[in-house]
């Protein structure tokens, strides 16, 4: 048995921003047509520290003349390697044969949910900000700041970006590699709300346990991407901004099961189940609207699904074989 291995540098160049919205954009269509498996993640709490292992594993059928798909991402999320200086999340993503079984693929992980992370965030961004929408706030400074520039870039014609950290010298540093590749105005904000004033649209990606956006902050039509959190314990907006928005998610079934943004309003009385109007998926393929009007609030509440995985591994590995890249183990 043969398999193809690529590192994260191969599976970035493998994989740019704006292909990856694209297999995005199609693996989530997948999924509302009904195309697509996506059970719950599997997640084990490691004892004594602050950090966890998923098992991800997704299958899109066959479709459209596209090749089918069957994988799994195996991540571990740990936040305290931020200050160690290494990425939160690390994993792998395995493909395997859809007929056979067989183990066919692994690819870096982390790189990979880096990108389709940002990339979803980029769909939802093009389904559901204002088309005008052109001042972005990045709450947050890490590997998923980064990507989320790139993505929302490729989606709207930004004017201005203001990042803040709670490091305020890691905002300053991402600003500052940012500026030369983005070729906007790019400014490191002292505090959230500053960041988020003049913002048509934010997205968070902070590690915060609490919520670090306030409803009162927001200027009318704002779209938001909450990405940060993806456990039932932890948020990163408050209460009365997830009252006020339509929501969107990747997956209500993972929203419903894992989503601090939205289980915790839950439980103080906010909001109910329904609050939920439509996985974006759905948005895609026309079975509900997205945004109604210039002035409402809109959410997308990010959780990933193995699908996305799953799909931009099948495009990578088909980029790699085309392209003679990576190394074949013979298993």
């Amino acid at each position: 048995m043969e398999v193809l291995v690529l590192n994260g540098e191969e599976v970035a160049r493998l994989l740019p921003m704006p292909e990856c919205i694209r297999v995005m954009r199609d693996a989530l269509a997948a999924l509302a047509r009904g195309e697509a498996l996506v059970p719950l993640r599997m997640v084990m709490r490691i004892p004594g520290v602050s950090g966890f292992l998923g098992l991800m594993p997704g299958y899109i059928s066959p479709h459209d003349g596209a090749e089918g798909a069957l994988g799994l991402k195996a991540v571990s999320v740990f936040p305290g390697n931020a200050k160690r200086g290494i990425d939160t999340h690390q994993g792998a993503v395995l493909l395997f044969e859809g007929d056979t079984g067989r183990l066919s693929a692994l690819l870096d992980g982390a790189t990979i949910t880096a990108i389709r992370t940002a990339a979803v965030s980029g769909v939802a961004t093009d389904l559901l900000a204002r088309r005008d929408a052109s001042e972005l706030a990045i709450l947050g400074a890490g590997v998923q700041a980064r990507t989320h520039v790139e993505a929302i870039a490729a989606v709207r014609p930004l004017r201005r970006v203001r990042i803040w950290s709670r490091n305020p010298q890691r905002a300053i540093a991402l600003a500052s590699e940012l500026r030369p590749r983005i070729n906007v105005p790019i400014e490191a904000e002292s505090s959230a709300e500053t960041a988020v004033r003049e913002a048509d649209i934010i997205a968070t990606v902070t590690a915060s346990p609490e919520p670090i956006l306030q409803r009162a902050w927001l200027k009318d039509g704002v779209h938001i991407n909450a990405v940060g959190s993806s456990i039932p314990t932890s948020r990163e907006t408050d209460t009365a901004t997830m009252a006020a928005a339509r929501l969107f998610v990747d997956r209500r079934e993972s929203a419903l099961a894992e989503a601090g943004d939205l289980l915790i309003p839950m439980l103080e009385g906010a909001v109910k189940g329904d609050h939920v109007q439509a996985e974006l998926g759905e948005v895609i393929i026309g079975r509900n609207p997205g945004r109604r009007s210039p002035r409402e609030l809109t959410l997308f509440k990010s959780l990933g699904l193995a699908v996305e995985d799953v799909a931009s591994a099948v495009y990578v590995v088909r980029r790699a074989r085309e392209t003679g890249t990576g190394q074949t183990v013979t298993m």
